[in-house]
């Protein structure tokens, strides 16, 4: 009866590990998931940033060109050529 017992408890302890060891990898999955979701999201945001980096670099050496000082004269200013004729639609 005595080996009974023994036989019982040693079944009991090895399947109260089993269920605590099922619902710790369970859980570190869990935690693991989000981890990746996590990661997967950042690395969005960083390649959007770099995107962004990119064409804020492309507008700075662009800055000084010519072309683009005319346009924004041009656009924002209402600037023009002493020489060039400037037409307005006043129909709307």
């Amino acid at each position: 009866m005595k080996l009974n017992k023994k036989k019982l408890l040693k079944k009991v302890i090895i399947l109260v590990f089993a269920i605590y060891f099922c619902v710790t990898v369970y859980n570190q999955q869990k935690t693991l998931n989000t981890y990746k979701s996590n990661i997967a999201s950042v690395e969005k945001q960083i390649k959007e940033q770099t995107e962004y980096k990119e064409s804020l670099i492309s507008m700075k050496e662009n800055a000084s060109s010519l072309e683009y000082i005319e346009k924004i004269a041009r656009e924002k200013l209402n600037m023009y050529k002493p020489d060039e004729k400037v037409y307005r639609d006043i129909g709307n």
